[in-house]
Parts: structure tokens; C-alpha cells; sequence
């Protein structure tokens, strides 16, 4: 056994123990994802990005809807949008129904970006089931969905790029 797996074991099994052990996880996913994302050439695209355009292939037309599916203010959210824009991974064009403002859509690139993510995080998942055998990751993916329960991602929900994003971009 590691010396970081034995101290686990006998390091306290507190709730901010349990939240550290999780954000590391979640930190190591990342942080990995957007090396390999920049390897491929998009070296511009950062997590809050993905929230972003997911928020926009779900529904969210405007930079406030953005905010608010993301639970920031509006300015952060028009912040994000303005730099996605910028860097051509969503548009912002004139509504048809209100002159007065615009509505953002993924672009092509942007489809692009996201399909690349999820090509990254299923190498980076491959990789934890070379660490830790598919049985044991298949445990810890079992545990985590029964203490999630219903707050798992859904593939099935608006704006889940997955495999095939045909039916997104007509």
C-alpha cells in the first residue's frame, strides 16, 4: 500500500476530509482535461467555458439566462459570453423577435471543443481504470450515483453534447 493510500486510511473520516478528497478528483479530471484540450488547440478554453455553453445548447439565449442556469450574476455570465464570442465557440446575433437583444447559439467550433472535452474525459477515465482496475472504478462510480441520486448529470438532458451532436447542428 502508497504511503498517501495508508494515511488515508487512518486520516480522519470528517466531511471536509470527504469534500477535499472529492474537489481533488474532480481537480485532477480538470486540470488534466485542459492540458490535453490545449494540446489539441484550444489552449483559450477553460472549464467556466463548457459551463457556459452547455448552459446556451440547454436553452439559455442571453447572457442572463446564462447567470442565471450558472448561479452567477449577470455581469460574470456577460463576461463569459463576451470572451466565448470573442474566441468563436458561441454567436450572439440579433433576435428576430426583439431588436433589442441578442441571441447566443454554440458554433461550430464550439461543438467542436465540446466534443473534444468529452473525448479527453473518457481517455482521463480510462486512465483511472488503469489505476485502479474497472471493477473498483465501477464501485466508485456506483457510490457516488446512489449518494448523488437524482442530481447525476443526465445524458439524456438538454444541452449533453455526448458522441453524436448530427441533430445540434442542423
Amino acid at each position: 500500500m502508497s504511503t498517501v493510500a495508508s494515511r488515508l486510511l487512518v486520516m480522519s473520516r470528517s466531511g471536509a476530509d470527504l469534500a477535499l478528497l472529492l474537489l481533488s478528483g474532480f481537480r485532477t479530471l480538470v486540470d488534466g482535461a485542459m492540458v490535453e484540450l490545449a494540446a489539441r488547440g484550444y489552449d483559450d478554453f477553460r472549464p467556466t467555458h463548457e459551463f457556459a455553453m452547455r448552459a446556451i445548447l440547454a436553452g439559455a439565449d442571453s447572457a442572463s439566462d446564462v447567470g442565471r442556469r450558472l448561479s452567477v450574476s449577470k455581469q460574470a455570465a456577460a463576461k463569459t459570453v463576451a470572451v466565448l464570442v470573442d474566441r468563436g465557440y458561441v454567436s450572439s446575433d440579433p433576435d428576430p423577435s426583439d431588436a433589442r437583444r441578442n441571441r447566443l447559439q454554440v458554433t461550430a467550433r464550439g461543438l467542436d471543443v465540446l466534443r473534444e472535452g468529452e473525448a479527453v474525459f473518457d481517455d482521463l477515465r480510462a486512465r483511472w481504470e488503469e489505476t485502479l482496475g474497472a471493477a473498483e472504478l465501477a464501485h466508485l462510480e456506483a457510490s457516488l450515483v446512489k449518494v448523488v441520486g437524482g442530481a447525476t448529470v443526465d445524458p439524456d438532458a438538454p444541452g449533453w453534447v455526448g458522441q453524436d451532436v448530427a441533430a445540434i447542428e442542423q
